[in-house]
């Protein structure tokens, strides 16, 4: 798991084998990088996946963005997910979303449903392929010495409009 230190010094930064560089840029491309994220080296990273002509790679169905000694799972959205209950699904960007859940739900909870969605042979494979990554994410932390799952509370906006069904 990316998240999971294998040694001493700081967690990984990113979910593949990187490296520190030293670069000179200019203030103002310095400013603007870190007006898209406050840390430089994802900036970077992000702005060079971008690139037109570059062989995108996959991103994984639910995987782990690290910050410092915390981790968040982010998932591609799907159906079988956002309707289970008590799971809100917060986007973020490229697709991806924070799994939230209202209380009294919780993470043992989420890990049965999941448990048990994958065993409803109605739930799509695409579907499936996301129920899976989460359950052994959460399975992996569970059973790791090094990792503890804590739950927070994140703070979701919602409109009082409802919207109209098209007819």
């Amino acid at each position: 798991m990316a998240f999971e230190k294998t040694g001493r010094g700081r967690p990984r930064k990113f979910d593949r084998p990187s490296r520190p560089v030293t670069v000179t840029l200019p203030e103002d491309v310095i400013a603007r990088l870190g007006a898209a994220d406050g840390d430089l080296g994802r900036a970077i990273v992000r702005l060079a996946e971008k690139a037109p002509g570059r062989s995108r790679q996959t991103k994984k169905s639910a995987e782990l963005f690290t910050y410092g000694r915390h981790a968040v799972i982010l998932v591609r959205p799907v159906r079988a997910l956002s309707r289970m209950p008590g799971v809100q699904l917060v986007p973020v960007s490229e697709g991806r979303a924070l799994i939230a859940l209202d209380h009294p739900h919780g993470v043992s909870q989420l890990e049965l449903d999941l448990r048990d969605a994958l065993d409803d042979k109605s739930v799509p494979s695409r579907d499936r392929t996301v129920l899976k990554a989460i359950t052994d994410i959460l399975k992996s932390c569970r059973l790791s010495h090094n990792l503890s799952v804590a739950e927070r509370s994140i703070i979701v906006l919602e409109s009082r409009r409802r919207r109209h069904a098209s007819a």
